[in-house]
């Protein structure tokens, strides 16, 4: 069905189902995504401050036939929450549904609407003595729904899972303005088709997340952290085995850090200190939370003794203290920031078998040379296979130069990606930026169910349109 754009007309009449001030002009900031790659639209920005107001919005738009775009927190780096091009939409940000509902300590639960912030659902698992474990960079301005919506990662997928994982229930308004109240607090539900899963990672394409019932854990009694120099990535593969076989669960975090991005960081921030008088080319950092009566400290040390007998480490600093813990954690989140200074032409959010990923990394740079020259700088979480391969400009060489490289070098990541069995979108999602690699590279029976699902569930296709799934294909008559 045809989409017809948030106009003041429609804007009127849905102005006279809610209360005044949920409806706003368009404001830049939910127009804008952090890489600066799309200049969104909108006809106005709608702020409910409940699941009955969102279920209002939703059903105007489906009656009208109105495109919506939900906004989080605004920090994907996939173009999902901006709509650059198509019929202008309303865009409904879940900002004013910020509250924590309740906290179930027994249960380690607690209910918090989409519009959370990350770091205050922390803070309020912290009050109890219960963590949340998801945990990234933007924690500070993510929120709980988009988090969902796109299934988000960070560092502690290797322990705790992706952001699916930790989710028992939720409240969702369907594309027609119907609630669905899916907010349990249950470990085992078997009662059919798994709702909650679908909704988590579709990127707002099938209705909105309104609140979410999320699971807590008790915290670790000791924590620790250290980095350690590794000779290469097969070597950082047999110290993750290694540290597994020794620690268990205890292990948190395993990041592998190249040596392109410590320098990017001297270059660009310096005022983060690095544990190493001369960079490695290759490092880990390995984080622990461990029960009461182990020693963090103790235990890093007797792993680093048999890493080093067996040949898998050279060199190593433990961290002494929370605050050094801090100051790792630091310098392992500042990475992106750096990246961000110097501009990378193509970024890749990848995953592969674990196994696969030091022929990856040994074969991705050759592939590229065949087009330019590079620099790349690879990082990420080497406990889930999830890498961040980034290239950038050789130096002295500006991103300009190489703009017309960018699908070459896109093609080349992905295609070997593929070729070893690995996804092109680990942990940021699809949103607008990936819906040709999603056709390029996914199951052509999976894309058919997906299709399926979206018409069943979105008939006039009014939800984030142009996100997840092209565009075409849901713009029928």
């Amino acid at each position: 069905m045809t989409l017809f754009p948030c106009d003041r007309t429609f804007l009127d009449r849905l102005a006279a189902d809610l209360p005044q001030g949920t409806l706003r002009s368009t404001e830049l900031r939910f127009l804008e995504e952090p890489r600066g790659r799309w200049q969104g639209q909108a006809g106005a920005i709608a702020c409910p401050r409940n699941v009955q107001e969102v279920a209002v919005i939703l059903r105007a738009a489906n009656d009208a036939g109105v495109a919506v775009v939900p906004y989080g927190g605004g920090t994907g780096l996939v173009g999902g929450q901006v709509a650059s091009g198509g019929v202008v939409p309303l865009v409904l940000s879940l900002e004013r549904m910020n509250s924590i509902r309740s906290i179930h300590p027994s249960e380690n639960v607690v209910i918090a609407e989409a519009g959370a912030i990350l770091a205050d659902v922390q803070k309020a698992a912290e009050d109890i003595g219960r963590v949340f474990p998801l945990s990234l960079a933007s924690e500070g301005s993510a929120q709980v729904g988009g988090l969902l919506a796109t299934n988000a990662g960070g560092v502690n997928v290797l322990r705790y899972g992706n952001a699916r994982d930790l989710v028992l229930g939720l409240e969702v308004v369907m594309p027609d303005g119907r609630i669905w109240n899916g907010l349990k607090r249950l470990r085992k539900d078997n009662t059919g088709y798994d709702l909650r899963n679908l909704m988590i990672g579709s990127e707002g394409t099938l209705g909105v997340i309104t609140a979410a019932s999320l699971r807590l854990f008790a915290r670790p009694a000791r924590q620790g952290a250290a980095f350690m120099v590794v000779p290469d990535p097969e070597a950082a593969l047999s110290l993750l085995a290694l540290a597994q076989a020794r620690l268990a669960e205890g292990i948190s975090a395993f990041e592998l850090i190249g040596g392109m991005g410590l320098d990017f960081l001297a270059r660009t921030m310096p005022q983060v200190r690095q544990p190493f008088v001369t960079p490695p080319q290759w490092m880990v950092l390995i984080d622990l939370g461990l029960p009461d009566g182990i020693d963090p400290a103790a235990a890093l040390e007797d792993l680093f003794a048999d890493a080093l007998e067996a040949g898998l480490v050279s060199d190593g600093v433990i961290a002494q203290n929370m605050g050094q813990r801090a100051e790792f954690w630091n310098l392992r989140e500042s990475i992106p920031e750096a990246n961000r200074h110097i501009g990378a032409v193509s970024s890749h959010d990848i995953s592969l078998p674990l196994s696969a990923v030091p022929e990856f990394i040994d074969r991705a740079g050759p592939a590229l040379a065949g087009i330019d020259t590079y620099r790349v700088n690879c990082f990420g979480h080497l406990g889930d296979g999830n890498l961040h391969y980034n290239v950038f400009p050789a130096d002295g060489h500006t991103r300009a130069e190489h703009e017309h490289q960018r699908d070459s070098i896109k093609a080349c990541v992905h295609d070997l990606v593929h070729a070893m069995g690995g996804s092109v979108s680990a942990e940021h999602g699809i949103g607008r930026l990936k819906t040709g690699d999603l056709e390029k590279y996914g199951d052509p029976v999976k894309l058919a169910a997906m299709r399926a699902i979206k018409r069943a569930l979105d008939p006039k296709g009014i939800m984030n349109p142009g996100a997840v799934l092209a565009d075409a294909e849901m713009q029928r008559e």
